[in-house]
């Protein structure tokens, strides 16, 4: 079974914290994304940033974790962590007293809010071995179930289709008993052909093939179709909740709200303190764990680039992301990033746009603006229109920003 992983979310209980969307809730709130850069092995499709190390100094990437953690807390002024994300990597080959050191250091320079979200991937037959994932489907259905007696209710699977030679009778077939044994997140991610991937030589050179648009389309739509029944209510292109257990950190990223990313590679957006709450910042940390760790023990942090994102660029990030939810971008979220002119000002009078309402894909009303249940299986073809739409109305050069990912399936940092 060709799962990508089971990611355990544990809910803090902490004090209860200011709550709303007012500017000082939004500058002072934020999420932590951890990255941990090591793995046994690298699976053919991967090309996330990650190393695969004779040994690793636990002691010193603690430490470095810990410093940098605390570094970008201080520079951000953020003073309330409402989730934590351990990525990697393997971040389950973290010692358990690096996580707990990295939450200490949280708790000790801002706080948790209340029913903080912390998560961590606990996962480290042919399709499996095409991969070069190193388990088998007993040992994924195996860790699913002692993950889910850990931490019943908030275990999430993600499940990959589109994969090497893999029909729609066989996705099908996995996902239904993915189901049988889930608990209530599911998240679906399209395989990706990543160039410098061994993978990506392997369909180049036609030593394996893997299913076609139209096919991994169809895949797409029966899968929306089965987690229906299921129960599951679609929140967002790849993924689906039920009992309301929602992805609290990624809520954040689709929201663009503001994450502070910590470890090697890792990526942040939030106001640094020096530009007194005017301009976010995109933030890149350096990618070489041993580079990374000598530039924390000398500066604190390894942030090796800073851009400033102009207004539109901002607006483009809050567009693309904020359409990949089924509940879409609310008048008064857009109000947030952009009080000059609303939704019904810059899209509403488009010719386009209309067109896609009547089509019955884009939907504006009271509630915000949105994609109908078909119009998110479209959203890569609707977006560019809808980001040079705003481009147009702002009167601004093209940015950069509007990486919208895959509609079927974006994989995560």
């Amino acid at each position: 079974m060709p799962w990508r992983g089971v990611f355990q979310r544990y809910v803090l209980k902490c004090p209860v914290t200011e709550a709303g969307v007012s500017r000082r809730t939004y500058t002072h709130e934020a999420s932590l994304y951890v990255h941990w850069p090591y793995c046994l092995k690298r699976c053919s499709y991967c090309n996330f940033n990650k190393y695969i190390p004779r040994s690793v100094d636990h002691v010193l990437m603690t430490q470095s974790l810990q410093r940098e953690t605390q570094t970008l807390l201080h520079i951000s002024q953020v003073s309330c962590i409402t989730s934590v994300f351990f990525g990697g990597g393997t971040p389950s080959l973290a010692q358990p007293s690096t996580i707990a050191a990295v939450l200490e250091t949280v708790s000790k320079h801002a706080q948790f809010s209340a029913n903080a979200e912390v998560t961590l991937e606990s996962l480290n037959d042919s399709s499996l071995r095409v991969l070069g994932r190193d388990h088998s489907p007993q040992e994924a259905l195996q860790t699913l179930s002692e993950a889910r007696t850990l931490c019943p209710g908030r275990v999430s699977v993600d499940v990959m289709f589109g994969l090497p030679d893999q029909s729609e009778d066989s996705w099908q077939s996995e996902l239904e008993e993915v189901l049988s044994v889930c608990d209530d997140h599911v998240s679906l991610y399209q395989l990706t052909l990543e160039r410098g991937t061994h993978l990506f030589k392997q369909v180049q050179l036609g030593e394996v093939h893997v299913p076609g648009d139209d096919v991994t389309a169809t895949m797409y739509k029966t899968a929306r179709n089965i987690l229906k029944k299921a129960g599951f209510l679609q929140y967002e292109v790849s993924n689906f909740a039920r009992n309301n257990a929602v992805s609290t950190h990624n809520i954040g990223y689709w929201k663009a709200q503001q994450y502070i990313g910590v470890g090697p590679g890792a990526h942040g957006r939030f106001v640094p303190h020096s530009l007194q709450g005017v301009l976010r910042e995109a933030r890149t940390q350096t990618l070489e764990p041993d580079v990374w760790i000598r530039e924390v023990q000398q500066h604190g942090h390894a942030t090796r680039r800073q851009i400033q994102l102009s207004h539109l660029e901002l607006l483009e990030e809050v567009l693309v992301m904020g359409l990949r939810m089924n509940e879409g971008i609310s008048h008064q979220h857009w109000a947030e990033f952009s009080p000059e002119a609303n939704l019904h000002q810059v899209f509403g009078v488009s010719e386009d746009f209309q067109q896609l309402q009547q089509r019955g894909h884009l939907i504006l009303d009271d509630g915000g603006l949105r994609c109908s249940w078909e119009g998110l299986a479209l959203l890569d073809s609707i977006l560019p229109m809808l980001l040079l739409r705003l481009e147009m109305f702002f009167k601004k050069p093209a940015a950069s920003a509007a990486t919208a990912g895959r509609t079927h399936g974006q994989r995560k940092r």
